[in-house]
């Protein structure tokens, strides 16, 4: 057997999966994001390890662990988790959706090296701002720092006593020279940082250490290896099998992604797309992010005073979208506007916007959101010819068909299942543990349905697409409101 935990914002997943991938037990643990101040986003890791004990535990009293051969980490990106010389925590971790640092990422951003080496954009919401601003707003808390570890990477921290990265996540950092897959020195001094202060790196397919003997007694196991993993996004590509040119899938989730895998590094930092190491060795990856995609329904639902599920259930088939319009910025955006400023907007609402009026244009936006991604994307000559949706919005037939509306493309459904992070980070954990190679274990699950683009209201998308964008350079003031 093999475990594979995935931290996510708002709780961490783990699951048990056997050697032929048949998941055989799953538990979950529920986590808070502190929000002390407009753009700030915060978790404590102690909750992350109290999480996992829970996880464990619940793994345990399912299943008896002692036949697991290997264990896989995924987690969010991105997140400054700062150590002293004890690994004792300084502050808590400043998250990925994190703004407060877009100031320090400007500035980053204008020394051509950073652009030149990560083959992106530095966003406020990567590592490497979030320490420039600590050393500018709590320099006594910075001069203690002794490791910087990526969120899943702490919870390595406790399960091996290893520091180490992987490639996928350490390339969401703006330290990595994202070609050569290794530490950057010049890029590390730009921030005060030297090569100690960063973890050791292994690819996610590799083995980064063992369970401490402590934690393998405890849950009834032998000192089993402990995969490299992956982020979030990699570790969810490698569970739904994107892994070839030409793969891609469509996450709703929190945020929202659309990720493409490429076996060659070519960036384009200018289009605000992520260029990424894979957590697979010689792959790299591509996707643009937006920041909020089901987070934009929740919080929609949050304030008709009801769930999610309800607002999406009863919407119909799918129709043009209408005069209301939703830009969800709700914490700013990355792809393909780099914009931390921006804010969420709710336009052209008129006597007859109802609930369901406002459900769909905010299911649109993001929508559109994704359209914008995938001009970004194919812009780059990043092509997609198989697109897999995964994600809890996946269960909006609603939503899964304008997405495969508005990019003129059929959406894949795996069967009902875990194919997440979980799931890849369990299948790095078989790969790092067995030697087993990639097309062996990195296989597409069954398709349960196929969503197909409705032809007829491809142009109706096309065009409210215009206005969305449109609507953005409005509001940030380089160009004037569109019409309803």
């Amino acid at each position: 057997m093999f475990i594979g935990l995935d931290l996510g914002t708002s709780g961490l997943k783990g699951i048990v999966i056997d050697d032929n991938q048949r998941v055989l037990a799953e538990a979950v643990a529920p986590l808070a994001v502190q929000r002390l101040h407009d753009g700030w986003s915060e978790q404590d890791p102690a909750d992350w390890i109290a999480a996992a004990q829970q996880v464990m535990d619940g793994l345990r009293d399912q299943v008896d662990l002692s036949a697991v051969q290997g264990i896989g980490l995924s987690g969010h990106m991105h997140g400054a988790t700062l150590l002293d010389s004890n690994d004792a925590v300084l502050r808590p971790c400043i998250l990925w959706n994190d703004t407060r640092a877009a100031r320090e990422a400007a500035v980053l951003d204008d020394n051509p090296d950073f652009r030149r080496l990560t083959g992106n954009i530095v966003f406020p919401g990567f590592t490497a701002p979030k320490l420039a601003w600590v050393r500018n707003h709590e320099p006594d808390l910075f001069a203690c720092v002794a490791k910087v570890l990526l969120p899943k990477d702490y919870l390595r921290l406790w399960l091996t006593g290893e520091h180490v990265a992987e490639m996928s996540d350490a390339a969401g950092t703006s330290w990595l020279d994202v070609g050569a897959r290794d530490w950057s020195d010049d890029l590390l001094a730009a921030t005060g940082l030297d090569r100690d202060a960063m973890p050791r790196l292994v690819e996610g397919s590799q083995v980064s250490g063992t369970l401490r003997p402590g934690l393998a007694a405890e849950w009834g196991m032998t000192a089993v290896p402990v995969a490299g993993g992956g982020g979030d996004n990699a570790a969810s590509a490698v569970g739904v099998g994107v892994v070839q040119p030409g793969q891609a899938f469509v996450s709703l989730g929190t945020s929202g992604v659309l990720f493409a895998a490429s076996d060659s590094y070519q960036p384009d930092a200018a289009s605000a797309v992520h260029t990424f190491c894979h957590a697979l060795p010689d792959t790299w990856h591509q996707m643009g992010v937006i920041l909020a995609a089901g987070d934009a329904i929740n919080w929609w639902a949050g304030v008709a005073g009801t769930k999610a599920s309800e607002l999406t259930a009863n919407l119909g088939d799918l129709r043009a979208p209408g005069g209301a319009l939703f830009l969800p910025y709700l914490g700013g955006e990355r792809t393909p506007h780099n914009d931390a400023a921006v804010r969420g907007q709710l336009m052209h609402l008129d006597h007859a916007t109802d609930r369901d009026a406002i459900t769909r244009a905010v299911l649109e936006g993001v929508t559109h959101a994704f359209r914008d991604s995938y001009d970004a994307l194919t812009g780059t000559g990043t092509q997609i010819d198989r697109l897999i949706g995964v994600g809890g919005g996946t269960r909006s037939d609603y939503w899964v068909q304008a997405i495969a509306t508005a990019l003129g493309l059929p959406v894949e459904i795996p069967v009902a299942g875990d194919f997440g992070g979980a799931f890849g980070a369990a299948r790095l954990g078989l790969m790092a543990a067995t030697g087993a190679g990639l097309e062996a274990v990195a296989t597409t699950p069954q398709i349960a349905r196929v969503v197909e683009p409705v032809v007829a209201l491809q142009d109706d998308f096309a065009a409210a697409h215009a206005r969305y964008r449109a609507a953005y350079g409005a509001v940030t003031g380089s160009g004037a409101l569109p019409p309803a």
